[in-house]
């Protein structure tokens, strides 16, 4: 009898562990929470590493052309935001601009560049773009705010590996900055709503001192990729953007389940082996 039950419930809890090691190592397919295919946005943005990116001419705050070559000799970090919304990428930017400080304290002034592009045109033109950057507070002299042609912006974001969905109330993007060397080549994506310092400070310092930076292809590097890719989702009820902690918390319990199943299989076999030698020294 006890051998049947062991038997019977091991193998509903083997069953039940393989359903949730799938859940951890498969998060979510095909469609995102954020209704981007987050699969394929992954993916897209991860293939643009060690990309030239092309010759592209924008216009500044002041309507000037801008050549994005123009940035090569020094690091730049580029970001795309869209001057619409009004709660995720102004939230961005300015977690974007705590780093961005933080790290001229580390590295030094003028020792890289930053961009960020409005990629919804012709809504983010100059003066829209020059409204943002005053409303957020971003006056820093190393930074300016880029509108691209409408015409050029699908290109533009190829090239950095940058996707996004219109919505009914805005659009469904990929939260990344990229990283590029001064030769004007992507060597990292970073990716969420709040950016530290150090998501930024090692590929940077490592470009600074004339060394390759080679990001972690890990399975746990590609998981945290993800998680910061979904966790911030657009809540169709409010026509607004928040952060969903849900996948986090699903991950954590599946990793929870594994490691409690994991626990009971090696109580059951340690008790198993201990009967086994109880009934070898009766004999």
């Amino acid at each position: 009898m006890r051998s049947r039950w062991h038997s019977r419930w091991g193998a509903t809890l083997a069953a039940a562990l393989v359903a949730g090691v799938l859940a951890v190592a498969s998060p979510v397919h095909a469609q995102g929470r954020s209704g981007l295919d987050v699969d394929r946005a992954l993916t897209v943005s991860q293939e643009a590493i060690g990309r030239q990116i092309g010759e592209h001419i924008l216009l500044d705050r002041e309507g000037k052309p801008v050549l994005l070559s123009s940035y090569r000799g020094k690091p730049l970090l580029v970001s795309f935001i869209y001057t619409g919304c009004f709660v995720i990428c102004p939230t961005t930017t300015r977690s974007l601009q705590s780093a961005v400080n933080d790290l001229e304290k580390a590295v030094g002034p003028n020792q890289f560049n930053v961009v960020s592009v409005g990629f919804n045109q012709p809504e983010d033109s100059p003066q829209a773009l020059k409204a943002f950057a005053r409303q957020n507070g971003i006056h820093n002299a190393n930074w300016n705010f880029l509108s691209p042609p409408m015409a050029t912006v699908g290109a533009l974001a190829k090239d950095f590996g940058f996707i996004y969905a219109a919505t009914p109330a805005g659009f469904d993007h990929v939260l990344q900055v990229s990283v590029l060397d001064a030769q004007g080549r992507i060597v990292h994506q970073v990716y969420g709503e709040k950016l530290a310092a150090g998501d930024l400070g090692e590929p940077l310092k490592m470009l600074l001192n004339g060394d390759t930076y080679h990001p972690s292809n890990s399975f746990l590097s590609n998981l945290v990729d993800r998680v910061r890719i979904l966790c911030t989702v657009y809540d169709p009820r409010t026509g607004g953007y928040k952060v969903d902690y849900t996948l986090p918390l699903q991950i954590g319990g599946g990793v929870t389940f594994f490691i409690l199943m994991m626990a009971f299989f090696f109580n059951e076999w340690r008790a198993s082996r201990a009967r086994r030698k109880r009934e070898r020294g009766a004999n």
